[in-house]
């Protein structure tokens, strides 16, 4: 597992896709981009998708994120994407009271099981005690960072007259 801190957009898009009959259908689908502005993050999700989408395409939302990190998986068949509410329990010094802290993550995993197990993997080296208090599966398809966008836009630097 490899997880990231950032700033995250999710990006609703829609665009023609072939359906399972062979016709083609509009659909609309989420992603999540890694960007600093809204400008940014449309600019990365329509470089991101120009590779997959043929057709008609259109940015139809974009939203920040309450994301405080997000769990990367190396494992190819975790394909699905998960929110999860840790709730981090503090104990105030003065009124030696307990005291909670929400965060949210969005966890990479093929089963609500893998979310769990993905989710204790990456907070078994903090010393913080935690309690996960929600997971829910998203619609999200897939996440884009800037070194993804960045290699898959690589262009080679030379000028035309060296190649």
């Amino acid at each position: 597992m490899k997880s990231r801190t950032s700033k995250w957009f999710e990006t609703s898009v829609r665009y023609e896709r072939q359906g399972d009959e062979g016709l083609m259908k509009k659909v609309n689908e989420l992603y999540v981009v890694e960007a600093l502005t809204f400008g940014e993050a449309e600019v990365m999700i329509t470089q991101e998708m120009s590779s997959y989408v043929s057709g008609e395409f259109e940015v139809k939302n974009i939203t920040p994120t309450s994301y405080g990190e997000i769990f990367f998986s190396e494992n190819t068949n975790d394909d699905r994407w998960y929110k999860a509410r840790l709730s981090f329990i503090t104990i105030d010094e003065k009124t030696e009271k307990e005291k909670r802290t929400s965060v949210y993550y969005l966890v990479q995993a093929s089963t609500f099981t893998g979310a769990v197990k993905n989710i204790e993997d990456v907070m078994s080296g903090t010393m913080i005690d935690y309690v996960i208090s929600n997971i829910t599966e998203t619609k999200i398809m897939d996440v884009y960072t800037h070194d993804e966008i960045i290699k898959s836009n690589a262009t080679d630097d030379k000028p035309e007259y060296e190649q």
